[in-house]
Order: structure tokens, then C-alpha cells, then sequence
């Protein structure tokens, strides 16, 4: 089991398992309670569950979902010091590709992409369908 303060790559985790972070769009983001939601276009890969034969069209699965930080206390833009207030999260996170997603330490992660580069200080991110 890797050490708890040992940076974890998205791939690592559970999650996040048969899915392509990088082949994914960031559509929105903003709080619902305490928690930082992030709404998703997800690639899913053959070994997914819920993966569907993309129609001829249609070159991948992609499913619409939301990664969720619940008790997210803090969300801030890299090299920053303060943190946004929640409303401004989805005004200064912009849709766009994502890079990267990491469990820096527990408890902070860093997410990354054509929006820019953010640290979330939260619980464990959840990753959702919606309508399944």
C-alpha cells in the first residue's frame, strides 16, 4: 500500500478506474452544500462497466458525470494563498481538457487542464454517471 503523503496520479485511483481523465472535458463546476461538484464529459474505456460500443458515428464512449470533493473546506488557483469564495469557483474554473487530477497529500488535490491548475483541500473525490 503506498505511503499516505506520497503524491497518487488519478490513474491509481479507484475511482477513477477504466475511465481517460485526459479524453475527458471539465463542462462546469460549483458547490452544492460542501461539496465541490464538477460536472464531465467522461471517457470510459472497454473495461468500464457501464462502456458502450460507440455508434458509427461516434469514435468513443463518452457519458456525462460528476466528480464530487465532499467537505471541500478550500478551492484555490495554483500559487495562490487565499482561497475563491464558492461562488466565485465556476466563474474562475472554466470548461476545458482536462491534464491532470492527483491526491497530493490526503485530504489536498491538485487538478489540472486547459482551465488552469486548482488545489482542492476535500475528502476524497467521488466520480458519478449521471442516469445510471
Amino acid at each position: 500500500m503506498a505511503d499516505t503523503e506520497d503524491p497518487t496520479d488519478w490513474r491509481e485511483m479507484r475511482e477513477f478506474a477504466a475511465v481517460d481523465l485526459t479524453q475527458s472535458f471539465l463542462l462546469s463546476c460549483g458547490f452544492e452544500s460542501s461539496s465541490l461538484l464538477i460536472d464531465v464529459d467522461l471517457f470510459l474505456t472497454p473495461e468500464h462497466p457501464l462502456y458502450e460500443q460507440p455508434r458509427p458515428s461516434q469514435k468513443v464512449c463518452i457519458r456525462p458525470a460528476v466528480i464530487e470533493f465532499p467537505y471541500c473546506d478550500a478551492v484555490r488557483a495554483a500559487g495562490q494563498r487565499e482561497a475563491l469564495e464558492p461562488a466565485a469557483v465556476s466563474r474562475r474554473i472554466e470548461h476545458g481538457a482536462f491534464s491532470g487530477l492527483r491526491r497530493v497529500r490526503d485530504g489536498h488535490y491538485e487538478i489540472s487542464g486547459r482551465f488552469g491548475t486548482f488545489l482542492i483541500d476535500a475528502e476524497r473525490p467521488l466520480l458519478r454517471l449521471k442516469g445510471s
